[in-house]
């Protein structure tokens, strides 16, 4: 659902922050410092999770003090809604990941779900390790754990800083919880 305009302070309104831009960034210093003890002597292949991902990928990778690749992969349960369905593939990078130590990034661990498949697919690919490191991990149970988790947040709907809401406030400077009415 797209939403008009005038939904915009509303939504942002009634949200509540639960990380500042300060706390996020720590989070992300924390991050590669634990990305580059398992992975600065492997030469990995970031796999940038599309499209919540970039945005970490964009701040995280340039703290990263070791040479890697990077490339990306398209896999999505929400497509703009608030609630996860079914898993829409839309780039599989199978061939770009035979024999590499990958590291996949992605912006949040909700359910766990896509970070699941995007973990066995690159087993079935014939990646040589994978690594899975996440910028916010709900605190509730998952189909699979990050390896490296930024923060840990409460089960709430939450955007900023790549996660969204409904496609909108990626860009926001923080994490923040989405009122239950918006929901």
């Amino acid at each position: 659902m797209k939403l008009a305009p005038r939904d915009y302070a509303g939504v942002e309104s009634r949200a509540h922050c639960l990380a500042d831009a300060a706390a996020v960034e720590a989070a992300l210093d924390r991050m590669a410092a634990a990305i580059g003890e398992r992975l600065g002597d492997k030469d990995p292949l970031i796999l940038c999770v599309m499209t919540g991902a970039v945005v970490v990928a964009g701040l995280l990778i340039p703290r990263l003090n070791f040479q890697c690749r990077i490339d990306y992969v398209h896999a999505s349960r929400y497509q703009g809604a608030t609630r996860g369905g079914d898993l829409a593939w839309r780039h599989r990078p199978s061939e770009a990941i035979r024999g590499e130590h990958v590291l996949v990034l992605d912006d949040i661990l909700d359910e766990g779900v896509t970070l699941d498949h995007i973990i066995r697919a690159c087993h079935e690919d014939g990646a040589a390790s994978v690594t899975s490191a996440v910028l916010v991990a709900k605190q509730r149970p998952h189909a699979c754990e990050a390896d490296v988790i930024g923060l840990e947040m409460p089960d709430r709907y939450l955007y900023g800083y790549g996660l969204d809401y409904k496609d909108y406030f990626r860009n926001a400077p923080g994490i923040y919880a989405v009122a239950d009415a918006d929901v």
